[in-house]
């Protein structure tokens, strides 16, 4: 018995597969497991299509839960799930643009993180209820400090 060649099969991008739900057109999704994460196969009539990223390639969702608010945001409530080649924890090794944008994302986080903690510093400032030491009150005690550590500092020499 001869070999059967398994074609690809054909390939639908975001914006058309948009335009399609938009228009009305009735459109079933299946949700593939593969070794990188997540797939979604388009039911359009009789044809399959294969959810494409940019290049043609099939689109990978490496969590569950972001594929599944992708499809609810399209409108797409409703899907099949096939888990035959499902593996937790395998994980996909990171190019370098993946590791960037990890970097980004961590370094903005962090910044957040930061401007959150400073803001509330300033609040908690504001708030205080102690009394607040007049600008020249506090000018001459700081003054008397440098002046008595130069003194330290000279009598140490």
């Amino acid at each position: 018995m001869p070999a059967t060649v398994r074609t690809p099969a054909p390939t639908i991008d975001h914006s058309t597969l948009t335009r399609l739900v938009h228009a009305g057109t009735p459109v079933g999704a299946e949700v593939v497991a593969n070794t990188q994460g997540w797939g979604i196969v388009i039911h359009c009539g009789d044809a399959r299509h294969v959810l494409a990223a940019v290049r043609g390639k099939p689109r990978t969702f490496r969590q569950f839960d972001t594929l599944a608010h992708y499809l609810q945001a399209l409108g797409i409530t409703e899907f099949k799930v096939n888990t035959a080649a499902f593996s937790q924890g395998v994980a996909r090794p990171m190019d370098a643009r993946r590791e960037a944008a990890s970097a980004r994302m961590k370094q903005a986080h962090e910044a957040a993180s930061y401007d959150t903690w400073f803001k509330a510093q300033v609040q908690a400032a504001i708030e205080d209820p102690s009394a607040s030491v007049p600008d020249a009150e506090s000018r001459q005690r700081f003054a008397a400090r440098r002046a008595a550590l130069l003194a330290r500092a000279q009598a140490l020499n």
